[in-house]
């Protein structure tokens, strides 16, 4: 193996020595940002050194971050650095507003794409959004890093995603784990024969079944676990045993609703901290579920490995590579006097995600409902009317039916 860098085979005992450095510099970071300096209270950054110490501070979730943010748009005071000094500001659905710059590997994708055997010579078709959200500007970042060729495709318009990878010969689809196959699908009809070798995924699980099938084609698919807020968390590497945790974050694993580390091995909800000195988050609750795995990688990379993603501590879900979250189920049920109660159900149908939104109401007509769960949820999704008092009452507004094992 050939490291990205020298962190990545640092012995634990180094690993630990440069922590205890840097964490004291990102919380004074973060204390620089009011909100920020609010949140953790009078605390003396300097005492920050080690994964115990930090276990004690508290823990800021989404809903503390969307909440800051209306009250003070668009970082919510909660970034060190002023907004003319970065060079891009996102919009993710909430709306939550992310900061980003154009320096080298800013959200440290690199790292995963090197791991991917991604480089010079390489062409990248970035099949992630360029609009609003950060995604696709993460990938592009990360190609610059490892020296890699980009085609910026964005999402949809697939005979022309087909006609671009045939003529100037992609090696590497980078986007969400779906659509590679809506292209390759598409290709198979136009009679075309791609060059695509290499996949780098992210915005939703792989799933066993289609990772085989891209093997199956030839092609090599990797996974990382990546926020917009957070940048890279955890990357596959070529072990193929869980996910190392990237090097510019430090991850906790704790009982969720809570900031109490448990067990190795046990499953929990993520928190991560971020070493980013512009944006510097500091156990910020993903509301996402993994375990750490014992031991070291056989890869030669020597940080914590996590099994991936394993569900939502809460019922945020992802579908289609978009978070839906509970607040926009509610809205939907809000814009229609009619509607009783509704439920977004995820499951997959021939390898895609497929979303159905089950509205409890006395009308027949979906077509009624279609505009407004596109505008509130921001994806499609198939509407199924059922009367009322047909839904459980069981507190359920989003329902994951997929399975991930």
């Amino acid at each position: 193996m050939t490291p990205f860098d020298p962190l990545e085979t640092r012995s634990q005992e180094a690993r630990s020595a440069d922590i205890a450095t840097a964490l004291p510099k990102a919380v004074s970071n973060a204390l620089r940002a009011p909100a920020m300096a609010a949140h953790l209270g009078d605390i003396d950054a300097r005492a920050v050194t080690d994964r115990a110490s930090l276990a004690r501070l508290p823990v800021l979730r989404k809903s503390d971050l969307t909440g800051a943010q209306a009250a003070q748009p668009p970082f919510g005071g909660l970034s060190a650095t002023a907004l003319a000094e970065f060079e891009h500001v996102f919009q993710s659905p909430g709306p939550i507003y992310e900061p980003g710059r154009v320096s080298a590997d800013w959200w440290r994708l690199g790292r995963f794409l090197h791991a991917s055997h991604i480089g010079r010579g390489d062409i990248l078709q970035n099949c992630f959004s360029y609009h609003l959200v950060p995604a696709g500007m993460m990938f592009e970042n990360a190609a610059r890093a490892v020296g890699a060729t980009v085609l910026p495709a964005g999402t949809g318009q697939t005979e022309l995603q087909v006609i671009a990878a045939r003529d100037i010969g992609s090696t590497v689809y980078a986007g969400t784990p779906d659509f590679l196959k809506i292209i390759l699908d598409k290709a198979d009809e136009m009679g075309v024969a791609l060059q695509i070798t290499k996949a780098v995924m992210g915005g939703g699980a792989l799933f066993p079944s289609l990772r085989d099938f891209y093997r199956d084609r030839g092609i090599t698919a990797r996974q990382c676990y990546a926020t917009a807020d957070l940048g890279n968390v955890a990357y596959e590497t070529d072990a193929m045993e869980g996910m190392v945790v990237d090097e510019g974050v430090i991850v906790e694993i704790v009982r969720p609703g809570t900031g109490d580390p448990v067990p190795q091995g046990e499953v929990g909800e993520i928190l991560v901290t971020t070493l980013n000195a512009d944006y510097p988050l500091i156990r910020f609750a993903t509301g996402d579920l993994s375990a750490v795995l014992p031991g070291q990688s056989p890869c030669g990379r020597t940080n914590m490995r996590i099994k991936g993603w394993m569900g939502r501590a809460d019922q945020t879900t992802k579908i289609k590579g978009m978070f839906v979250r509970p607040e926009q189920v509610a809205a939907l049920v809000s814009h229609h006097d009619e509607i009783h109660r509704a439920r977004v159900i995820a499951t997959r149908v021939g390898e895609k995600d497929v979303m159905t939104v089950r509205i409890e109401t006395r009308a027949t007509n979906p077509a009624l409902y279609e505009a407004t769960v596109l505008s509130t949820l921001k994806l499609r999704g198939e509407v199924d009317l059922v009367p009322p008092g047909s839904l459980p009452n069981d507190g359920l507004v989003i329902e994951d039916l997929r399975r991930y094992d």
